[in-house]
């Protein structure tokens, strides 16, 4: 890329305005079903209808953003209320990307309300960050008594599958969750491209990929976290499980996302009987 063409295109991404886009969703149980009680949007955020492979009593929904990434100047809010006695799970059609953005923030901040006795499962698909991207991801979830939340996140730095690393660019992120406003869990941090701490022992480790499961809301019974401990990771997949009061957390680092994801998902299915009291049905878009 010439000198002319680097300085016109960063011109073209400033003017951009960028998109501005909410979602709001409520799931409320009635009778033995989660319902889909609500759901309105602005802009490129979607849900197009509640689904229910595994029955009435769990609401699948599915987060379609159709720009199909995230650039400079992009704004995404998403909220979801799992009212009481409701047992939601989230995902995604496919991994989020998160583009080149020219020097502009793009941000997206997810709040979810768990009501008392609800469950909410977060099961995105991975988050590809491209070389150059300007990003914030901010996640806070409040716990109403008997809530529980289940959620991950596996983000990649970089079109590994390219070749491409990351070289430049800022990602923040920030998770909270709370029990009826006392912390359960609060992370901040900052990855920076180019950064030796990304290749750090006591950093990413030269992993491209990072993953981490949260059970929230529940007193971690010393069997899962054994069994959580015991399950195999591929070569070059780094791994631990800790217990902290009503929380499990579970990290990979991994050369690949699809590793990552492989491993998380284990995770996810030995917990799901034991902590949701549900056999773990993994949602039919993964395999599409």
């Amino acid at each position: 890329m010439t000198a002319a063409t680097a300085e016109a295109r960063a011109l073209e991404d400033a003017a951009r305005p960028g998109w501005q886009a909410r979602l709001a969703l409520r799931v409320e149980r009635r009778g033995e079903k989660s319902v889909l009680a609500h759901c309105e949007h602005c802009g490129p955020l979607r849900v197009q209808k509640a689904l229910y492979p595994e029955g009435p009593q769990v609401c699948h929904a599915i987060v379609l953003h159709p720009p199909g990434g995230v650039a400079g100047g992009d704004t995404l809010e998403i909220s979801l209320v799992a009212a009481a006695g409701a047992h939601v799970l989230l995902t995604t059609p496919g991994a989020g990307k998160w583009y080149r953005s020219g020097g502009r923030q793009a941000r997206q901040s997810l709040s979810i309300e768990v009501g008392e006795d609800a469950l909410v499962e977060l099961l995105p698909q991975e988050t590809i960050v491209f070389d150059g991207a300007e990003a914030q991801l901010e996640t806070r979830v409040e716990l109403a008594a008997g809530g529980v939340f289940c959620g991950w996140e596996i983000l990649c730095l970089g079109r590994t599958a390219a070749g491409e690393s990351f070289s430049h660019g800022l990602i923040e992120l920030a998770t909270r969750i709370e029990r009826q406003g006392r912390p359960l869990w609060i992370e901040r941090g900052q990855l920076r491209g180019g950064s030796p701490w990304l290749d750090a022992a006591a950093g990413l480790a030269g992993r491209p990929v990072s993953g981490t499961l949260l059970l929230a809301g529940k007193t971690v019974d010393a069997d899962w976290l054994a069994a959580c401990r015991a399950l195999p990771a591929a070569d070059g997949v780094l791994t631990g499980v800790t217990a902290l009061p009503e929380l499990l957390v579970a990290r990979c680092l991994a050369p690949g996302a699809e590793l990552a994801r492989a491993w998380l998902s284990a995770v996810w299915q030995r917990l799901r009987p034991a902590a949701l009291g549900r056999q773990a049905v993994s949602p039919r878009i993964w395999s599409t």
